[in-house]
C-alpha cells in the first residue's frame, strides 16, 4: 500500500507541476493585467470585494487577508472585504431573497464605480457569483473572474476571467491561490513603490 500510495502522491505533484507550466506559458499576460487593474483601484483609494462558494469562499477570505494584513511586505493595509464572511448579512439575505442573491445584495451595498470584484467559481456557472457580476458590472466596478475548464458563463460576463484550463476541481483550486498570490506581490512590490517615492 505505501508503494501505491507513494505514486499517487508523485503522479498528483506532477500533474499539478505540469499544470503550472501550462499556466506559466498561457497566462502571464492577463495576471498582469489583472495586477495592474488592482494597482489602479488601490492606487485611487478604492476597494476589492471578493466572493465565491466553498473552497473558493476560502480562498476569497484568503486573499482578501492578505490585502489587508500584508502579503510579504511591510505596508500600510488596503480596503479588501470577502462577501462570504458576514453570516448575519448571508443568512438573512438568503432567507430573505434566495441564495443566488447572497453576493448581489453585498455588492449592490457596498460596491462603488471604481471598486474591483474578483468573484471566483471553479465552474465558472455559480448562479451567485454570476449575480455578483451583473450588479458590479452595472455599478461601474471592474469585474475579475477566477474560473476553470472553460471558463463557463463567468468568462465572458466578468471584464478579465483568469481560467485554470484543467477539469479537476482540486487542481483549479490550487491554481487560483497560486495565482492569488502572484497577483498580491505583483500589486504589494508596485504600491510599496509608491510609498517609498520610487
Amino acid at each position: 500500500m505505501v508503494g501505491e500510495w507513494a505514486q499517487v502522491v508523485r503522479q498528483q505533484l506532477v500533474d499539478g507541476a505540469r499544470l503550472r507550466e501550462r499556466v506559466a506559458a498561457e497566462m502571464a499576460e492577463p495576471v498582469v493585467v489583472a495586477a495592474k487593474r488592482l494597482v489602479t483601484c488601490l492606487r485611487a483609494g478604492h476597494k476589492v470585494l471578493l466572493c465565491g462558494n466553498g473552497g473558493s469562499a476560502a480562498d476569497a477570505q484568503h486573499l482578501a487577508a492578505e490585502l489587508v494584513g500584508r502579503y510579504t511586505r511591510e505596508r500600510r493595509g488596503w480596503p479588501a472585504i470577502a462577501l462570504t464572511t458576514d453570516t448575519s448579512a448571508l443568512t438573512a439575505i438568503g432567507n430573505d431573497y434566495g441564495y443566488e442573491r447572497i453576493f448581489d445584495r453585498q455588492v449592490e451595498a457596498l460596491g462603488q464605480a471604481g471598486d474591483v470584484l474578483i468573484a471566483i467559481s471553479t465552474s465558472g456557472n455559480s448562479p451567485n457569483v454570476l449575480a455578483a457580476v451583473a450588479r458590479a458590472r452595472a455599478q461601474g466596478l471592474y469585474t475579475l473572474g477566477f474560473a476553470g475548464r472553460d471558463g463557463g458563463l463567468l468568462a465572458t460576463a466578468c471584464d478579465l476571467c483568469l481560467t485554470v484550463p484543467h477539469a479537476e476541481t482540486a487542481r483549479i483550486q490550487e491554481l487560483h491561490i497560486t495565482l492569488g498570490h502572484i497577483l498580491c506581490d505583483l500589486v504589494e512590490a508596485a504600491l510599496t513603490r509608491q510609498d517609498a517615492g520610487d
